[in-house]
């Protein structure tokens, strides 16, 4: 059975190592090694401001943590608390999308449904909490999850990882709110 709940701060140090293994798990054939180590380095990783929140949550199952991922009404897109490109600033529904953030599965679990639970749940309490649209930055590995969940590619980047080019995919979802396109 899988259930979702909001991480604990005491959990950071497990939902780190769980980041690391899905990263060098499951990138392979889509990043290089020195890639996949470069972003763990210098951008994978918990939002600390997201737990804090309470909007990062945890995939659970019998067996323990199988993913996690969240949703955030500040500004930043992507980056854990090492990655220095984040911005705290408070996005407002009425204009701006929230940000679904830091997905990663345990590669255990890869395939299972815990990525799609998690988004639901990201997506369903965005909703409620206004936001009419969602955006985020994919993971080459992640793309096709996204696209089948009516994400859209918008133009790629090269994000400079410590003298390493790691490239991402900016992608957005537009969803219907009281029956019309937004």
């Amino acid at each position: 059975m899988l259930s979702i709940r909001p991480a604990q701060a005491r959990e950071i140090p497990l939902l780190e190592a769980l980041i690391a293994a899905s990263a060098r798990g499951l990138s392979q054939g889509h990043y290089t090694p020195a890639q996949t180590e470069a972003a763990i380095a210098h951008v994978f990783g918990v939002d600390s401001e997201l737990v804090r929140d309470g909007t990062y949550l945890v995939a659970e199952t019998e067996d323990g943590i199988a993913g996690c991922g969240g949703w955030s009404r500040r500004a930043t897109l992507f980056g854990g608390d090492r990655f220095a490109g984040r911005v705290s600033g408070l996005l407002d529904p009425a204009h701006d999308a929230a940000k679904v953030r830091a997905f990663f599965v345990a590669p255990h679990a890869a395939r299972r449904g815990v990525g799609a639970a998690l988004l639901k749940a990201c997506e369903t309490a965005a909703a409620a909490a206004g936001f009419a649209r969602t955006e985020l930055m994919a993971t080459l590995p992640g793309v096709p999850f996204y696209t089948a969940y009516g994400y859209q590619a918008v133009s790629p980047i090269s994000l400079d990882c410590g003298g390493v080019a790691v490239p991402f995919l900016p992608m957005h979802k537009h969803r219907l709110l009281h029956g019309a396109a937004v």
